[in-house]
């Protein structure tokens, strides 16, 4: 029964993750950069940042924080073309929103990640 409590703990973390970080890092940068359409730029964000979320609070979660660089360097290296090809006076506010969405989105998935494993720590363990 342990090991059921543990998993559920950990999915339902991953679910809050991916569901409420969307438009709590949507919010947040409205805030950061009002009036900033980026439209065309940086295409399936929201999605990418939704399975960013979920990998990083489930790897926290279980114990594999290096899963988090693996992450990072992929998101980092699949963007970087399309950054780069972005018109010249466009590209700051790309890479500035890019930066600020993706350090945000590891902020929130790794709090909850950590809150699962301590509640999984204190509860099954």
């Amino acid at each position: 029964m342990t090991v059921a409590i543990a998993v559920l703990v950990v999915v339902a973390a991953a679910a809050i993750s991916a569901i409420a970080g969307a438009p709590l890092i949507g919010l947040m940068l409205r805030a950061v950069q009002p009036g900033v359409e980026m439209r065309g730029l940086l295409r399936g964000g929201m999605w990418i940042g939704i399975l960013e979320r979920i990998i990083v609070t489930v790897s926290i979660a279980v114990g594999e924080p290096a899963a988090v660089a693996v992450v990072v360097a992929i998101k980092g290296l699949g963007r970087y073309p399309e950054l780069r090809a972005t018109k010249p006076d466009e590209r700051a506010d790309a890479s500035e929103r890019f930066i600020i969405g993706t350090l945000a989105s590891l902020v929130w998935a790794s709090a909850l990640g950590i809150a699962a494993r301590l509640m999984v720590q204190a509860w099954v363990l």
